[in-house]
């Protein structure tokens, strides 16, 4: 049996989110990190593949250190360490809302805290499948351009978040929302380049203070 330490070091779960980020493992492999270690009859990939299985359905959210140490090879240490782990989460997250961005008023109700300033900033929201924000970015601040706003920045982040889609926005200072040149030139690269990832570009937003205007 190939133990993980004898894997080439792309395919160990500690190497791949160092080089990756979490969001390109599976949950076997998140899992395995946070064992270390399996038992004498399997590795830890193995192991945390058998305790998903076990606790399929999201059922290891709610698991107790009981149930966790029925499991062969999992004693008191893991099954604590993994109790501990949902449960900080869960408290993380308790209270936190996910921006599901479906309409350009949704996009100008997020940004205002950008949407009045004096200068020009665009910025990415990432997005999963179902359309709920991952996480926005501003990837410029000055005048928006090709030479300011490549492709490869913009969908860096996307691989990066593990995006299924992205919207971009900027603001105008001036409270025109009428997009310019250069706004246009660098939503076709972008729209080109989305087609090429397979990563979508759902919608180019430019909000003002007191307005905002798709155009894709």
């Amino acid at each position: 049996m190939l133990k993980v330490k004898d894997k080439p070091k792309i395919e160990r779960p500690r190497e791949k989110l160092e080089k990756y980020g979490a969001g390109k493992l599976k949950e076997s492999e998140l899992l395995a990190i946070l064992l270390r270690s399996g038992t004498k009859d399997l590795d830890v990939m193995k192991l945390s593949q058998k305790i998903l299985r076990d606790f399929k359905d999201d059922k290891i959210l709610e698991a107790s250190v009981e149930a966790l140490q029925n499991i062969h090879g999992l004693g008191l240490a893991k099954a604590c360490e993994i109790v501990a782990c949902f449960e900080l989460g869960r408290r993380k997250l308790k209270g936190k809302k996910t921006n599901i961005l479906l309409k350009s008023k949704d996009v100008w109700d997020t940004m205002v805290d950008i949407r009045g300033s004096k200068k020009e900033h665009f910025v990415v929201f990432y997005l999963n499948s179902r359309n709920q924000e991952i996480k926005r970015e501003i990837i410029s601040v000055g005048t928006v351009s090709a030479s300011l706003v490549h492709p490869r920045e913009v969908f860096e982040g996307a691989i990066k978040n593990n995006a299924s889609s992205i919207i971009v926005a900027h603001n105008h200072p001036s409270g025109d929302t009428a997009p310019s040149q250069d706004d246009t030139e660098v939503t076709k690269k972008l729209v080109l380049a989305g087609k090429i990832l397979d990563i979508k570009i759902i919608d180019h937003v430019i909000v003002t203070d007191k307005e905002f205007k798709s155009f894709i």
